[in-house]
């Protein structure tokens, strides 16, 4: 913040950080590492200098995979390094606010080689590395607060052409999509630029959500501009391979090896793998479901489980617009609902019910059907067809319309059943008595 006797120092559990990341990554970490002073004149630093690294950084030669188009594609990571974060510009027509409140914290920066060849493959890229980020603990991924940024240095070059054409660097952008429409629009301007015979200016561009363009900061500098050299308030670091061992083994299942674990242990498909780790919280709470679970078949029953989270859960999570780390619906409220259902002591319509109940309470599911007085399933299937031939009696119009082709019209007489058992009657049971009855009574 640039106070007068104020000096730095270096914060442990931020250099832990660091290094953690950069071994998810695959990066190799150097035993000496040092910090460097950026000299740049803008704005959001009131030092006119900001503490980073440069030569010799934490980590370097790391990567990353994506998938894109059913292929696997490698991402590789130049470097993961320690900084201290700028304040905050906020542009507006005409004039500036400069907010200081993060300048001098500590700040990963994570660089990646130039690999990306596609405004798609720049999303997937940060989609990817926030998930890796959130799994670690290091971030909470939340790009609409600032927790992850992204500036984009993208270019241009004729198809053919090895030589990387001239960069500008994309800022302000505060989603996974503002950042793949930001570099859609400045691949097309440098484009034009070029057809027209144009220069493209090596400059930092400002990406503004509200109209879809970018629009030029400020001429964009080379290394040897910032002038670097060693930071002489910081003494440099000494990493012993004993520390990065012990970090290593601190290292939580990532993303993609939670995915092979869970096709492999629960059999599950691809698709449902990738959206229930999308996001670490929610495939905590599905194993947590699994886990709770009086079964003697985890496989069969996480696949219920799954079922039940992604459709059911997560649907409930979206209508209250809160995260499953905000909902009253416990891991353990799940699993007694799938045991009530394993058990026959709910039909599929009354575990809705009660799931709804359960998410807005916070009850387990076997205290709400208790105050609701749901009775146990009827499984007498005498009973059930005599219901079934009175409602079939009562609806003639519902039933003749079912026999002249209107499929609709069986939903009506299943609706009635169930309306007259108090949905206690199962209904792909009521529904195949239903067209067992009405075709008997056609044909005759």
């Amino acid at each position: 913040m640039g106070m007068p006797g104020v000096l730095p120092v270096i914060n442990q559990q931020a250099v832990a950080y660091t290094i953690m990341t950069a071994l998810a990554l695959n990066c190799t970490i150097p035993e000496y590492s040092k910090f460097d002073r950026k000299n740049y004149p803008y704005p959001d630093l009131m030092k006119g200098y900001q503490i980073s690294q440069y030569d010799v950084p934490l980590s370097k030669n790391g990567y990353l995979m994506i998938e894109h188009n059913g292929q696997t594609k490698r991402i590789g990571i130049t470097r993961v390094h320690l900084e201290e974060d700028t304040a905050r510009l906020l542009h507006y027509d005409g004039y500036s606010l400069v907010d200081i409140n993060r300048s001098g914290t500590a700040l990963i920066e994570i660089v990646s080689e130039p690999d990306i060849r596609s405004p798609e493959e720049a999303r997937l890229y940060m989609q990817k590395l926030r998930e890796i980020l959130v799994y670690l603990g290091v971030s909470s991924g939340r790009m609409e607060e600032g927790s992850l940024r992204c500036d984009a240095n993208i270019s241009v070059r004729p198809r053919g052409q090895q030589k990387l054409g001239v960069k500008t660097e994309v800022k302000n952008m505060n989603s996974f999509r503002s950042v793949e429409r930001a570099l859609a629009y400045e691949a097309q301007h440098q484009i034009e630029l070029l057809r027209t015979g144009q220069p493209i200016l090596q400059e930092t561009r400002g990406w503004i959500e509200t109209k879809g363009i970018t629009v030029p900061q400020r001429s964009k500098e080379y290394a040897h501009d910032y002038r670097y050299f060693p930071e002489p308030d910081l003494p440099p670091l000494l990493i012993s391979r004993a520390w990065i061992e012990e970090l290593q083994a601190q290292l939580p299942e990532l993303p993609d090896a939670r995915r092979i674990r869970y096709m492999d242990q629960y059999g599950l498909s691809a698709q449902d793998v990738n959206i229930l780790t999308e996001e670490k919280a929610l495939g905590d709470y599905f194993e947590q479901v699994v886990a709770a679970s009086q079964t003697d078949n985890p496989k069969i029953r996480a696949k219920a489980a799954a079922n039940l989270v992604l459709n059911d859960v997560v649907r409930l999570l979206k209508a209250n617009s809160i995260s499953i780390e905000e909902s009253r619906l416990s891991p353990a409220a799940s699993a007694n609902l799938l045991d009530l259902l394993d058990k026959e002591r709910i039909t599929g319509r009354q575990a809705k019910e009660v799931l709804e109940e359960a998410f807005t309470s916070g009850k387990m599911p076997e205290t709400i059907i208790k105050e609701k007085g749901f009775e146990p399933p009827i499984n007498d299937q005498g009973a059930l067809e005599r219901i079934i031939e009175e409602v079939i009696a009562n609806n003639s119009k519902a039933a003749n319309d079912y026999r002249a082709g209107k499929t609709n019209a069986l939903q009506a007489l299943i609706g009635q059943v169930m309306k007259q058992t108090r949905g206690q009657a199962k209904a792909d049971i009521v529904r195949t008595i239903l067209r067992t009855k009405l075709d008997e009574t056609a044909s005759s």
